[in-house]
């Protein structure tokens, strides 16, 4: 990771954080207990791949990264809600997330389920907000488009088929179907939302960029699956080899460890090579992939 990239994706990380800071009521706001939590879930933690995602997207079409920040923001406030709900006992049953006590663990479940419910609304409510983009008709196509992602036919389906598949023996095809909904749609979204934040895209460089999206949203997955299997619960900050330990197919259950690392380089070599088709304006979309796989590798 070059010198340049780093201060760029420190600065990145502080611009969310102050922006979810701003956004995420405080506790002397009534229902205090409430927002206490919502920020004890959000603040202080996370990769934040998705705002980035989003920003490095944004530079590709000239965006205002004040605007795009929004956006990303919006995303990882999906994300957030998303995990909430996944460590609760009805799902995941997990008890630790980003090296501390789950929400549900911390508060309890009823409060749990609450955040998860208002960060979503949160999330709409900040992609709503007037002056996102130029083109009003552009920002509620935004809207739907994240709707979309976190939806049945995105994340909480690709969580409805996770759940379905405990214990089954999964083909490669139907694993990917699976993490195309679960864990990329909203990455894909992170990306599309960013980019369309700044001057209008042609044709040909959307597909393209749909094309990255997709190939970015897999190898997050795989790249995770790998390190489920191999990392410590400390360098994770969640509990290392749950998935084995819930009987749930993985890239490393189907195709072992060494398998998966070779899909991730091709698939990261895939989403390389279409960026080089968008150019120069690309490099921080190229840079943020590299951090991705370099997670493991």
């Amino acid at each position: 990771m070059s010198a340049d990239f780093s201060v760029w994706m420190n600065d990145c990380l502080a611009l969310v954080e102050v922006c979810l800071d701003k956004h995420l009521a405080t506790v002397d706001c009534a229902p205090a207990r409430l927002h206490e939590a919502m920020r004890y879930v959000v603040l202080g933690g996370g990769k934040r791949v998705r705002p980035l995602l989003a920003l490095a997207a944004g530079e590709l079409s000239g965006a205002d990264q004040e605007r795009v920040v929004l956006t990303g923001v919006a995303v990882e406030l999906i994300h957030a809600y998303s995990l909430v709900h996944d460590d609760l006992p009805c799902m995941d049953d997990d008890t630790l997330r980003r090296g501390k006590p789950t929400c549900h663990i911390r508060y309890d479940e009823a409060t749990a389920l609450l955040v998860g419910d208002s960060l979503q609304s949160l999330a709409f409510q900040i992609l709503a907000q007037p002056g996102l983009t130029q083109n009003p008709g552009k920002q509620l196509e935004m809207v739907e488009q994240l709707a979309i992602a976190a939806g049945s036919r995105g994340m909480a389906g690709g969580q409805a088929i996770d759940l379905d598949s405990v214990g089954k023996t999964l083909s490669l095809s139907e694993l990917e179907f699976m993490h195309i909904h679960k864990t990329g749609a909203l990455i894909r979204a992170a990306v599309m939302l960013g980019a369309y934040c700044g001057d209008e895209l042609n044709a040909s460089q959307i597909k393209q960029l749909d094309h990255f999206a997709k190939c970015i949203g897999l190898v997050f997955q795989v790249v995770d699956d790998i390190l489920d299997a191999e990392a410590t619960t400390d360098t994770l900050g969640k509990t290392a080899g749950k998935d084995a330990e819930n009987n749930k197919p993985t890239y490393v259950s189907i195709l072992g460890v060494k398998q998966a690392r070779e899909l991730a380089k091709s698939i990261h070599q895939d989403a390389c090579q279409t960026l080089d088709k968008l150019g120069a304006d690309a490099t921080r979309l190229r840079q943020v992939t590299d951090f991705i796989i370099e997670r493991e590798f």
